[in-house]
Formats: structure tokens, sequence, C-alpha cells
């Protein structure tokens, strides 16, 4: 556990050291950013090894940082930060091997994207909500300009500045609902702090007009990045102009920073208020899951249908979050997982593998091409993907969402009848996605003196084969949503306890007021 801050201070030197190489080359900052990934999430593997399941975070440094407002450096992990610490180096080393094509300005690229990473492994590893809250904005700044100049020329620089525009928006509700709280804090004779814990004590002084007010404003502000209806639509746009490695990011890491910040601030720091917002929740919830899930069902833009769908399955995390018992919060930590893992999968087949060869994302020209055989990995990747998104036994999607829906039940059986439904859209949205984009084609002939003849695939389209590195890329997120699809046990076993802790137990009994 001792080396998990290591995993911040990597990444941000690996930023420095692949700016200063990607000047003289290349292929030395590509190395330096793959070197610095995988050493982050070796360095999770070591600690996820030797990790010892407890309630509680388990401190790893605490020292005062501006002590005249209470602001400490304090680090911290326990089972639930270290299974999103895990998928973050995991999805880090995998977005490095699909971002092995970049070209342009290179150095700048991957000075960018360690960053990004570097920063959410601190928002992950923060144990006081200052920390915490200057980690997610260093997370967010390097997200405009991966997607402004990196992006689809077309929309990439709309898109970048709606997604910061909508992720600014949400932390400065963030900070004032912090302020707000410490505020409060002081004036029920508490002294100036930001540690999640001491904030905690002192919320059990607020009036539950305080209490609703700073749910409202924290919680919102955290569900802005995690896609939470109506405050989603940057999140489909801003997937669509990312290039695949941020659009990885996007999907599989950043909005589950949004999700983490509701679960580790929002609902334990404000029980009464969670209480009374519950319902509201779970309705936006619902409705992002039917709303999303229909959207992508009708698009005709491949990498727009992934988008959407991605909003659909947040909308089971927090539903999940909503129901606030053991079981539906456990589910909704490992859905953080399998979501960040199968939404990798599935921008890095439309992004990379489909869309850098055949430089379309159209479904109606998709169909046309027989790319089940032009491009087979590629097909049989997605296939495996859709049926993992689809919740298909085998794969980490079905024991997130089954765990959500057993949870969810126990609050409301209305509420986990109406989300099982989604589970049929997704299912739908999937399947045409698989049948449109690579087994769509009508078999091509030509007219010939005796008759019409077979014109064979092979003779009309010729792509860049899979690349060692894709194939690597894509191996890594197969084997994590087939090992944990049968072996959930080895991350709930880590979960579980960590909502035994103080701190989670007032979020839990919050939700049964």
């Amino acid at each position: 556990m001792n080396a998990l801050p290591l995993t911040i201070y990597a990444s941000f030197a690996g930023a420095v050291l692949a700016l200063a190489a990607g000047t003289r080359s290349h292929a030395a900052a590509r190395w330096i950013a793959l070197v610095t990934a995988l050493t982050s999430f070796a360095l999770t593997l070591l600690a996820a090894s030797s990790f010892a399941p407890s309630p509680g975070l388990q401190t790893i440094i605490d020292l005062p940082w501006i002590a005249e407002l209470g602001i400490r450096y304090h680090l911290a992990a326990d089972g639930i930060s270290l299974t999103l610490l895990v998928l973050t180096g995991l999805a880090a080393t995998v977005g490095v091997l699909f971002s092995w094509n970049i070209e342009h300005r290179v150095g700048e690229f991957f000075a960018l994207y360690l960053t990004l990473i570097g920063g959410v492994f601190g928002v992950f590893l923060s144990a006081d909500a200052f920390t915490m809250f200057v980690f997610y904005e260093i997370a967010i700044v390097p997200k405009y300009f991966l997607i402004a100049n990196w992006g689809s020329p077309v929309t990439r620089e709309h898109a970048a500045m709606k997604l910061v525009l909508y992720s600014f928006a949400g932390s400065a509700l963030v900070l004032a609902g912090l302020l707000w709280a410490n505020a409060a804090a002081v004036a029920h004779g508490s002294v100036s702090s930001f540690s999640l814990n001491d904030l905690a004590a002192a919320a059990t002084h607020f009036s539950r007009g305080e209490q609703i007010g700073l749910f409202a404003l924290v919680f919102t502000g955290f569900a802005v990045l995690a896609g939470m209806f109506p405050f989603h639509t940057w999140a489909p746009t801003g997937h669509v102009a990312a290039p695949t490695a941020a659009s990885m990011l996007l999907a599989g890491v950043v909005m589950k920073l949004g999700a983490y910040g509701c679960l580790r601030v929002a609902m334990p720091l404000f029980p009464v208020g969670l209480a009374f917002w519950q319902p509201t929740i779970a309705a936006l919830a619902i409705i992002g899951i039917f709303y999303a899930g229909f959207i992508a069902l009708v698009q005709d833009d491949f990498k727009f249908v992934i988008g959407y769908s991605s909003v659909s399955h947040m909308g089971f995390v927090l539903l999940g979050l909503a129901a606030a018992n053991a079981t539906a919060v456990a589910g909704a930590v490992l859905q953080m997982f399998s979501h960040g893992v199968i939404a990798g999968l599935l921008f890095a087949v439309v992004g990379r593998m489909v869309y850098e060869r055949t430089h379309t994302r159209q479904l109606a020209d998709l169909r046309q091409l027989p790319l089940h055989r032009l491009l087979p990995f590629a097909a049989l990747t997605f296939v495996l993907a859709g049926l993992a998104s689809m919740g298909m036994p085998g794969f980490s999607g079905f024991p997130a969402e089954l765990t959500i829906l057993m949870g969810v039940w126990k609050t409301s059986p209305v509420w986990a009848l109406f989300a099982g439904g989604g589970i049929l859209v997704a299912a739908a949205f999937t399947l045409r996605a698989i049948q449109v984009s690579f087994f769509g084609s009508i078999p091509l002939s030509r007219v010939t003196a005796s008759g019409s003849e077979p014109i064979h695939a092979g003779s009309l389209h010729h792509y860049e084969p899979i690349t060692l590195a894709e194939k690597v890329g894509t191996a890594l997120l197969l084997a994590a949503t087939v090992y944990i699809g049968l072996k959930p046990d080895v991350l709930l076993d880590w979960i579980t306890p960590a909502l035994q802790s103080p701190l989670m137990q007032a979020a839990l009994k919050g939700g049964s007021l």
C-alpha cells in the first residue's frame, strides 16, 4: 500500500520526460509513456497482492499542506479505491498501446495523457476533500487539449469546449459545497478541516436544510462527470471527437471520477440529504438508462452508439448508489470496473481498428463492407466486447449488473424492474451495432458472359493488419473482463469490507432513512 503514491509521482515524472524526449524522438516518447503506465499498473497490482481488506481508509501519507485552512496532503486507500486504482493502471497501459500510431506532437500528447492519469490516481487516493478537488481539476484540464489537438477535425473544438465547460461547472458546484460544509462545520464549533472523517463528524450537527442543500451541490457536481441525465450531453460528444486513447480514458476512467466523488464525498458526508434526494437520483438514473439506450439504438455513427451506451451503463452505477445498501453499492463499484474495461474495448475497436482503417464511422457505409472477413480480429473483439456489454455470463458485466439489481430490489422492486428493462435495450442496440457494422454486407457479384460470379472481398479492399500493440491491448482488456466475470469475488472481497467503515455506514444508513 505504501507504494501507491508512486503511481501519482511516476505519472507526473513520466509526463515531463515524455515532453522532453518528444522533441528529439517520437519513439522515445512512446516508450517512456508505456514504461510509466506499466510501472503504475505494476504498483497497483503489487499493492493488491498484499492488501488486507478492512473497514475504513488505510492512511499512507498524512502531512499538513495549508495548515491555516485545515487542508492536509492525506492519501489513503481501501478496497473501493484500490479497485479503481487497478482499473486506472490497466486503462493507462492499454491506452498507450492504442496510441502507438500517434505521429503529431507525440511528446506533448503523452505528456498530457500521463498528467491526466496522475490526476486520476490522485483522486482515488485522496482522503482530504480539498486535495481530492485539486487532483480532480488536474485530471480535467488535459482532456481539453487532448481532444482539441488530436481529436476529430470537424467537431474537436466544440466537443473539447463543451466537455470542459460541463466539467468545470460541476467542479464549481463541488467547490461551493465543500467551502459551505467547511464554514458550517466551523460555525457549529468544529476546527476548520477538509478531512473526510472530520467533515463527516461535523456534518452530524448540520441542520436538515444544510444537509439537503450540501448534498445537492456536491452530488450534482460530481454526477455531471458521471454522465447523469440530464447533464450527460458532454459525454457522447466528447467520446466521439476524442482520439482513441482519450475516448478509452473518458469512458473507462474519467466518468468513474464523478461516480467515485458521489460515493466517497457526497453520500457519507450528507446522509440526510441522500435520504431526501434518493428517489430523484434513482428516477434520473433510470431515465438515463433508457434515454441513452434508445438514442444508441437509432444512431448512424458507430462511435456515437458506443458513446451513448456508456451513458446508459453509467446509469446502472448511479442507480446502485441511489439504492444505498451494501449489495447495490458493491455492485455499483464492480460495474465501474467492468464498464471501464468493456468501454475501453469497444472504443478501441471502433476508434482505432475500424475508423483508422476504413476512415468512416457511418453504419450505412460500414454495412457495405464485409468487415468480418476484412478485419476478423476486430470483428471477433467487438462481438466479445458486445456480449460483455450486454451482461452475458462469463464476462464482468454479468455479476456487476446482477449485483446492482439484487441490491436495488432490496430498496425498491419497482426500480429494479424498470432497470431490468434497460438491459433489454442494451441488448438491442449492441446486437444492431454488431450486425450492421461487421456482418451487414450483401455478397457482391459481377456480370460476365457466362453469368454472374462473386467478387472476392480481398479484391475490393485492403486494410492495414491489426498491430501487435493493438492485439496486446485487446488481450489485456479481454482477460480482465473474463477473469472478473468468472471470479467477481476477487474485487467484491475488497469492496465489501470497505462498506463497513463508519463513513460508508453513514451513507448506507442515510439511504434507509
